[in-house]
């Protein structure tokens, strides 16, 4: 499925996020559209998790416009949880409750947040489980699965919410690299069936493959946005030229 460019689905305007006196995000301005599949790259610290954050507002806005699917993020007064319906978060550590078993990590939030019932939530579960390639897993505990198993896990369970827009917190960097593959693999999946997606990760093999549009960022700022051919071979800046030198 291609990109849609006549719909917007993420519009960032001069988006600034402070923690305390430290400024992180100092002036961030994109738009990500319907199906596209954006990677966000850069140095440590350099505030790319902090943006994803923003776009779901795990971190309050410091200044700045967040539109999500139409929804003003950057507005205190917003119904937080309903806006973020749409948006499928998935962790560096998973995130899973390990006192519940596969399926109940996935149906919990459809019969708590979408009121489902326990039967339909069960086979959507079972759909989302099959879709990753774990339906076999329903009834284990995180306990008894590897890293690539629960990250897998973790994307069933934020598919299970319907999402139209997927983002992805460094979802490999806490895994072995022979579990790696089974993620992005999934992934990649979710990219060829047209998911809105933003990733925050190091795989620069990834984001060469599947990217429509990569983000460079340096100290708070996109220093360098275009196609993986553009961003991660013909850099620009001497910021984003050091980078890639160093991890390609």
């Amino acid at each position: 499925m291609a990109v849609n460019y006549d719909n917007v689905k993420i519009h960032v305007s001069h988006l600034k996020k402070n923690f305390g006196k430290l400024e992180v995000l100092k002036d961030v301005s994109t738009d990500i559209y319907e199906g596209e599949v954006v990677v966000v790259l850069g140095p440590s610290g350099c505030g790319k998790s902090t943006f994803l954050r923003c776009i779901n507002r795990l971190e309050d806005i410091t200044d700045g416009v967040m539109l999500v699917d139409g929804n003003h993020m950057d507005d205190n007064k917003i119904d937080i949880n309903k806006a973020r319906e749409n948006i499928g978060m998935v962790f560096q550590h998973f995130n899973l409750f390990n006192n519940l078993n596969v399926i109940e990590n996935l149906t919990l939030a459809p019969i708590q947040v979408k009121k489902m019932s326990k039967d339909d939530a069960k086979a959507l579960a079972m759909e989302q489980l099959k879709r990753v390639g774990l339906e076999e897993k329903a009834d284990a505990f995180p306990s008894q699965l590897s890293g690539g198993q629960k990250q897998r896990v973790a994307i069933a369970r934020a598919l299970c919410m319907n999402p139209d827009i997927m983002l992805f917190d460094e979802p490999t960097s806490a895994l072995d690299p022979e579990m790696v593959g089974e993620v992005l693999n999934v992934m990649k999946q979710l990219a060829a069936e047209g998911m809105t997606m933003v990733v925050v990760t190091h795989e620069i093999g990834f984001a060469r493959e599947v990217a429509d549009r990569v983000l460079f960022f340096a100290d708070g700022y996109i220093g360098e946005e275009g196609t993986p051919q553009e961003v991660i071979y013909n850099p620009q800046t001497a910021r984003a030229k050091d980078f890639f030198d160093k991890v390609l």
